[in-house]
């Protein structure tokens, strides 16, 4: 499901929304290897999404999702 980029990169941990937005304006984040445009969406199922040049993985966005559905429970 496509998401707006500082949406994912807050989700996964690494930055405040309003944070990501900073790193995507710098330049710092790039999509499929073209650097990002704030508004831009990605997938991070499918799509190859860097901040910093680490690549953000679907394994992490589980492990995420699966500790907050433990903690709901």
């Amino acid at each position: 499901m496509e998401q707006r980029l500082q949406k994912i990169i807050a989700e996964m941990g690494i930055a405040s929304r309003r944070k990501a937005e900073e790193l995507i304006i710098e330049g710092l984040v790039t999509v499929n290897g073209k650097v990002a445009e704030i508004g831009m969406k990605a997938d991070l199922m499918r799509d190859h999404i860097k901040v910093r040049g680490k690549l953000l993985t679907n394994l992490k966005r589980r492990s995420i999702m699966s500790s907050t559905s433990l903690a709901a429970s």
